[in-house]
């Protein structure tokens, strides 16, 4: 599910706290006590090639109209990936089925039928953009017997269609469980990763998701989709500052592991909006580098793990990780991730 967070800044340089609302709103006495940002949430803009690159997809999007994920929920790593080649796109509507007490995308129990015209749209706008990966995220479409499959799997295809040279990622809902969905989705599609987040630890599903979703459900999906696609890189996220405890998020890791799920990312929770729950904590830096150790001695292939991380971040280069390529976080490193690796560290790793 794509969450619509705010635009991340130094605390030092900004008196807004998280998820603030915008210049000249009222604030309520609750969202002035929200906790502030501590001062390692910064990242560094691209240069170069990568700034070239990010110019070149902001100026289609501005002349063509083209709505991205990565401006819509303010991703604080929309340059990184733009001068990547990758962009992150919503699609299914705005509005989900759903209420996730992390999420601020709108929710009812029965929204606006699908848009026929969106996988041509869609298509249309990724070969626009010149992309080299998309990363296609969609909200819970609980009111449609197959929860949407079809209609992502008609996107998903289209855009190859039209760009079969793009990379293509599925950040997909739980589709109500059902593996039969999930089997018609996948079938022949063209996917190089399906991601699906659980989100939390399994102890906070009651607090921090719909009921209808729960860490159980998201493993029995990711666990289905290595076994009918084994040849699809699978990938999944967990949000921290949520009120989970270190050996939690561990257990989780392990867990996601079990269920052959090949990627994983690691990120802080920040609170959207009032209704929203508020953040229980900040670890540092050197918690999520511990993080980053701990997936990779776990045995996942490829593993982002930053406060700044989100779950589509630097997409095509966490699956050229995953293929064994050089782990992204030490990639010309914007301190998004963070790591106790070291790319001298990588390059011995590499020629041994």
């Amino acid at each position: 599910m794509a969450t619509r967070l705010p635009v991340v800044r130094d605390a030092a340089d900004s008196a807004m706290g998280c998820g603030a609302s915008p210049p000249g709103e009222g604030k309520t006495r609750q969202s002035r006590e929200r906790k502030r940002l501590p001062k390692w949430f910064k990242t560094s803009l691209p240069v170069g090639i990568s700034q070239e690159r990010y110019n070149e997809t902001k100026t289609q999007v501005v002349e063509n109209g083209l709505n991205t994920v990565c401006e819509e929920a303010r991703c604080p790593n929309v340059h990184d990936c733009w001068g990547r080649g990758t962009a992150t796109f919503m699609i299914a509507g705005d509005i989900c089925t759903r209420g996730c007490r992390f999420c601020a995308i709108d929710t009812a129990k029965n929204p606006p039928p699908l848009d026929p015209s969106e996988p041509e749209s869609l298509a249309d706008a990724v070969s626009r953009m010149g992309l080299s990966h998309a990363v296609i995220t969609v909200v819970n479409r609980d009111d449609l017997p197959d929860g949407g499959a079809e209609h992502y799997a008609e996107c998903i295809k289209a855009i190859h269609g039209r760009s079969p040279e793009v990379g293509l990622e599925l950040l997909c809902s739980d589709l109500d469980g059902n593996l039969d969905s999930l089997a018609t989705l996948l079938e022949d599609l063209p996917l190089k990763v399906f991601a699906h987040n659980v989100e939390c630890v399994p102890r906070l599903d009651s607090i921090v998701r719909d009921p209808r979703a729960s860490f159980e459900q998201s493993i029995s999906i990711l666990r289905e989709a290595k076994k009918v696609r084994p040849d699809i890189l699978t990938k999944s996220s967990i949000m921290v500052g949520l009120g989970e405890t270190d050996e939690e998020i561990s257990e989780a890791m392990m867990r996601l592991h079990s269920a052959g799920v090949d990627m994983i990312t690691l990120g802080q929770y920040l609170q959207p909006g009032d209704r929203h729950l508020r953040v229980d904590r900040f670890p540092e830096p050197s918690k999520f580098a511990k993080w980053d150790n701990e997936a990779r001695e776990i045995g996942f292939s490829a593993v982002a793990s930053g406060p700044l991380v989100r779950s589509s971040y630097r997409a095509g280069l966490l699956w050229e990780e995953a293929k064994g390529g050089e782990p992204v976080v030490t990639r010309e490193s914007t301190g998004s991730a963070v790591s106790f690796l070291t790319t001298k560290q990588i390059s011995q790793t590499q020629t041994i």
